[in-house]
């Protein structure tokens, strides 16, 4: 970080002498150091690169908002049966969230490229809380649509996987596959803390308090964001992690118009399309299928809502420790092949899963939470990866949208996994059909090509 290098083979990190006024000549800008603009010396750059302390408000941040992420699988038996809506009626519900969560995504990238991320992100948690304690007062299932369908989905949707996405890019040069995994990691860390307090309240005291806990826990992360996060590294003078210094962009204006084009060029190749359906099957496959309905589905089975939960809570356990691996995996090997991996193992897995329910936690049922939570969202650095490599500055509102297909994806999954249940009286075709669909994203991911040139200046 502290090495000095006059110039970088990454054209898109490259710093000239003469772009950096008041440098020696014959000397050069070392990594991480700043270079400001109309000052006669260089900038002592921290022991500790101010990027991985904005990388730890993002996780702290990404924390508090997933926290509403683990209500919808504890609360569809109580919504049922204190209002006697249908399972798949509340399954629209949850599918309304997912699904704005996904189209909001990648207008959130480009919003924050023109009104920074501390604005967009704070604005996105206060309407996650208010939808949450809204949702306290309702009455009718049109109002689960409005509260929890509208309001909770715009606000997650625009501090989704592209704040994750945002944050490497701009802070980072280098361990960006190793800071992806982290930042996406934490949507489990919040599943891990708040799923087994929120059973437990649910259990205890009824779904009420539980929704007003999540709504606390996005509220309080607010000032964290306003006070500590910085829109880029150009604002405190220094280069982004592993990089040269480079003077922060000019706000970038048309943000909806600039999304839509991204979206259109995009959809122009084959890469794009690929990757939106492997993910869009990811998607499914976890939070449409398991974090859905896997608490219910083990609720069918006799099994207690807590322990169920609990058995949710260790998938996110093992699913930081797969994330992290597989962004440090991604920095070392082929994405696309890490992608067809993870897909055909998790195929097999749901295969199995229908024959492993029961009303007690046994040894296999162990063995499927710890291997599907390794395996939970190890997609993303290897997705994200590849949209880099294909679409360059683009790559956060292109994955904006790949995270979209993801989202509807689910929000499809969610929604007939309801209506399944409801006709089957049981989940099991819902299980198999998903195995069978990991399958073909395997198959997907193995066809995307190869960008040389790309994948050359990322190495």
């Amino acid at each position: 970080m502290l090495s000095d290098v006059s110039e970088t083979t990454d054209p898109r990190v490259r710093t000239t002498q003469q772009e950096l006024p008041g440098t020696p000549e014959g000397t050069g800008t070392p990594k991480g150091a700043a270079t400001p603009e109309g000052a006669g010396g260089r900038k002592r750059a921290p022991r500790i690169h101010r990027a991985w302390f904005v990388a730890a408000v993002a996780f702290v941040t990404i924390i508090g908002g997933a926290a509403f992420g683990s209500l919808p699988g504890l609360l569809i038996d109580p919504l049922h049966d204190d209002f006697g809506w249908s399972r798949g009626e509340i399954g629209m519900g949850v599918s309304l969230n997912m699904a704005l969560y996904g189209l909001t995504a990648p207008f959130a990238a480009a919003l924050m490229d023109r009104y920074g991320m501390r604005k967009v992100v704070a604005t996105a948690l206060t309407m996650i809380a208010t939808g949450a304690v809204l949702s306290v007062w309702m009455t009718a299932s049109w109002q689960l649509m409005l509260y929890w369908g509208l309001l909770v989905g715009l606000g997650t949707g625009s501090m989704a996987l592209s704040f994750s996405a945002t944050v490497t890019n701009r802070w980072f040069v280098e361990r960006r596959g190793l800071v992806t995994g982290i930042l996406t990691a934490a949507g489990a860390s919040g599943q891990l803390v708040f799923l087994p307090l929120c059973a437990w309240i649910v259990d205890e005291h009824g779904w009420e308090p539980a929704v007003v806990t999540v709504a606390l826990a996005a509220l309080v992360v607010v000032p964290f964001v306003w006070l500590l996060l910085r829109d880029h590294p150009a604002d405190v003078g220094l280069a982004p992690y592993g990089g040269e210094f480079t003077p922060k962009p000019e706000p970038t204006r048309g943000a909806a118009k600039r999304t839509v084009r991204v979206l259109v060029d995009a959809a122009r190749t084959g890469p794009f399309w690929l990757l939106a359906g492997s993910f869009a099957i990811c998607g499914a496959s976890t939070n449409g299928l398991i974090r859905t309905h896997f608490v219910p589905s083990a609720h069918d089975h006799g099994m207690q809502i807590t322990a169920a939960a609990s058995l949710l809570a260790v998938i996110g356990v093992f699913d930081i420790i797969g994330t992290i691996a597989s962004g440090w995996l991604t920095d070392r090997f082929d994405a696309r092949r890490l992608l067809a991996v993870y897909y055909a193992l998790r195929g097999i897995s749901l295969l199995f899963l229908p024959m492993l329910l029961a009303p007690t936690v046994h040894p296999p049922m162990i063995f499927f939470i710890i291997f599907y939570g390794l395996d939970w969202v190890a997609t993303v650095p290897p997705t994200l990866a590849l949209c880099r490599e294909h679409y360059g500055a683009d790559s956060a509102i292109v994955f904006g949208w790949v995270l979209a297909s993801h989202q509807v994806g689910a929000a499809v999954v969610a929604f007939l996994g309801g209506v399944a249940r409801d006709v089957f009286g049981t989940y099991d075709v819902v299980w198999y059909a998903s195995g069978a669909l990991c399958a073909a994203a395997a198959l997907m991911a193995l066809v995307i090509r190869r960008n040389a040139r790309d994948a050359e200046l990322l190495a």
